[in-house]
């Protein structure tokens, strides 16, 4: 395979109530048609008084499970998941126990949360959420990759924790950062596999890549390491031709302009994405639907003739 960079898709989450059997559907096109990577965001309720009802989506863990004993090739992963709506070591667990299913297949995307709502409405904190996600990813990736961690932090415990059985992979499945935020690479940048803008920060086109690629950087360098270490995703939100205009959980991400055109179009705009130093897209199709996900195929398809 020639394709400049892997291409996966967002599975639906508030466009709409999307039942098991036309998920299950998507995921196994998304593996047929010949994407690399299928992805669910990990968010409990969205609430826009006086504009629409209150939606939600399904449970993410328990989604990534299913899709896992359900396909074969693709990568899967929460985009992200919030270490705030779990305590840090079951989510260790829950990773290790998804990567298993998969057969080591799992990418964990990480993040601090950012929707005031569902943390209210589920009774999780929202103060201090940084501080809270760096305890939270000690945890996590310390059991994932050592096996074992005795921790006492101000937010979170985990004393004499062991992680068993072992990941399936040793250290466990790649970790992906889906923040941009200076703290926040701080934190993470000495021990990321990946990580993850959603498209609202790069106005949704490859031009808007490097300030944030030049951040990640220097966020690397400052930790010690390599850049190059470090793999660069993006989401990118594209109109098909039956889309008019994705509902988004983030009011803000409905005025980013999609990505549109023909497949030629399409496919080029992929090849920027590359150039830029992109090693891997999340699509957001609108519409979310198993005939936007074949639609699609003949971009991959002139992207694997390069």
């Amino acid at each position: 395979m020639t394709r400049p960079l892997k291409v996966g898709i967002q599975l639906p989450e508030v466009e709409r109530v999307v039942r098991w059997p036309e998920l299950l559907a998507m995921a196994r096109a998304i593996e047929d048609v010949g994407f690399d990577a299928v992805w669910i965001g990990d968010h409990l309720l969205y609430r826009w008084p006086g504009i629409v009802e209150t939606r939600g989506p399904w449970e993410c863990w328990t989604m990534l499970a299913a899709i896992a004993a359900s396909t074969s090739r693709i990568s899967l992963g929460p985009l992200v998941a919030s270490t705030s709506f779990h305590a840090p070591a079951m989510l260790a667990k829950q990773a290790a126990t998804v990567d298993e299913i998969s057969g080591g297949r799992l990418i964990l995307g990480l993040g601090a949360g950012w929707n005031e709502t569902e943390y209210r409405a589920f009774g999780f904190p929202f103060d201090h959420r940084i501080s809270r996600f760096e305890e939270a990813f000690t945890i996590i990736r310390t059991l994932l990759r050592e096996g074992s961690i005795d921790f006492d932090g101000v937010y979170y415990q985990a004393r004499d924790c062991e992680l068993k059985p072992s990941p399936a992979r040793p250290g466990g499945p790649p970790i992906l950062l889906g923040s941009s935020g200076e703290r926040m690479l701080q934190i993470a940048a000495p021990h990321i596999d990946a990580w993850n803008a959603w498209y609202d920060a790069t106005g949704n086109r490859s031009a808007g890549v490097a300030p944030l690629r030049e951040i990640v950087d220097a966020a690397a360098r400052a930790g010690g390491r390599d850049p190059a270490e470090i793999e660069r995703t993006v989401a990118v939100l594209v109109q098909m031709p039956a889309g008019t205009g994705r509902f988004a959980g983030s009011d803000s991400a409905s005025r980013i302009p999609a990505l549109a055109g023909s497949a030629e179009v399409m496919a080029d705009a992929l090849r920027a994405y590359a150039r830029a130093g992109i090693g891997a897209v999340q699509l957001v199709l609108d519409p979310i639907t198993r005939d936007s996900i074949e639609t699609f195929g003949a971009v991959l398809e002139l992207l694997d003739a390069d």
